[in-house]
């Protein structure tokens, strides 16, 4: 049987908590049987750790071709007003498949340009949610269904919300990337930080960042100027991003942008605003490496009298922010055992990073 024609618009919604493999499958297939694609999520009330903005960033990152609208009351009412209407709420989860249905065709005649001609589904719901679409529309709505020969494997939005480690293979990358805990190892020359990120990653078989400043360091002949610490500090967090990938429930961190601040100001006695606004990037775990190990003199490092003074810096700054971190203190294997600790006691949150 030939195929319909590519309908001048489509649409898809969901919930997408989170956005997975299932769902892309289900767009993909949409985008290629229609010139434009709307994507529409809600859920209400939600769950934690899913907001709007945030499944938002997923859909229009994975399909940036698609009109992509996430929705929560703040932003319906925001619509609304803009488009000089009465404000609403958004429809419960729990209430009647009609009431979604209705209200998924006035969000179209309303707010978003008017009818659309097809509707995708993974599902049987798909054939009387198109006919409702049509009635309200006055104009014929049809439904094409995609088939589910995917679903060998793919874990539902329960189990990927309940352990999204355990079924990462049914998240894209950029999506379970959202999930990875980012562990900064910070502190002055010399204690340790580097070999602690490469060998934490090693141990739990997932994805470090180096230190990018280093690297910026070697290539221009160990000379620095001020911009160079902006664009540190701003490189840092996409190396960080472009790891978390990667990772495994862990990224393991060899400095972070507020360290460059530090430098910054050691070394130029001053700081753009940009820099002071990098440096307030958050980080799930912070370990502070204390100075009590042998100093290491590589020939690039300005002596112990530094790193002290580095050392009271941090300790004073992250007390005066009130910001959490760990002291690693000895050697070695006792520095890896509090951070194992530290981590077993992370394992729980599912979901930690901002919304």
């Amino acid at each position: 049987m030939p195929l319909p024609e590519r309908a001048e618009r489509g649409l898809v919604v969901g919930k997408f908590c989170p956005l997975h493999l299932g769902h892309e499958r289900l767009i993909n297939f949409a985008s290629t049987r229609c010139q434009q694609l709307l994507v529409i999520g809600w859920s209400q009330p939600g769950f934690a750790g899913y907001s709007a903005a945030r499944r938002e960033r997923w859909l229009r990152a994975r399909f940036p071709q698609a009109t992509v609208v996430v929705l929560d009351d703040a932003r319906l009412a925001a619509l609304c007003a803009e488009h000089g209407l009465p404000s609403r709420v958004l429809p419960q989860d729990s209430d009647s498949e009609q009431v979604q249905r209705m209200f998924t065709a006035w969000l179209c005649q309303h707010l978003f340009d008017g009818p659309v001609q097809a509707v995708f589904t993974g599902e049987d719901y798909g054939d009387g949610f198109a006919d409702t679409l049509a009635a309200c529309f006055n104009a014929p709505v049809r439904h094409e269904r995609l088939e589910r020969t995917r679903d060998v494997g793919q874990a539902s939005g329960t189990q990927l919300r309940a352990d999204p480690h355990a079924h990462r293979h049914s998240l894209s990358a950029e999506v379970y990337a959202a999930y990875v805990q980012r562990v900064a190892f910070i502190g002055g020359e010399s204690t340790g930080k580097t070999t602690l990120a490469r060998m934490m990653a090693e141990h739990l078989q997932t994805a470090w960042v180096p230190e990018y400043g280093r690297t910026l360091w070697e290539r221009q002949g160990g000379e620095l100027k001020p911009a160079d610490l902006l664009r540190i500090a701003m490189t840092q967090p996409q190396h960080e991003d472009e790891a978390a990938r990667r990772a495994y429930r862990w990224l393991f961190c060899d400095t972070t942008p507020w360290v460059t601040l530090g430098y910054s100001g050691w070394m130029f006695g001053t700081a753009p605003e940009a820099l002071r606004q990098a440096a307030l990037r958050p980080y799930d775990l912070l370990f502070l490496c204390a100075p009590d190990i042998p100093f290491d003199q590589d020939g690039t490092r300005l002596g112990e009298a530094f790193r002290a003074q580095q050392h009271a810096w941090y300790v004073r700054e992250l007390q005066a922010r009130g910001a959490q971190y760990v002291l690693l203190q000895g050697d070695l294997e006792t520095r890896i055992a509090t951070v194992r600790d530290a981590l077993a006691k992370r394992a729980d949150s599912r979901f930690s990073v901002a919304a």
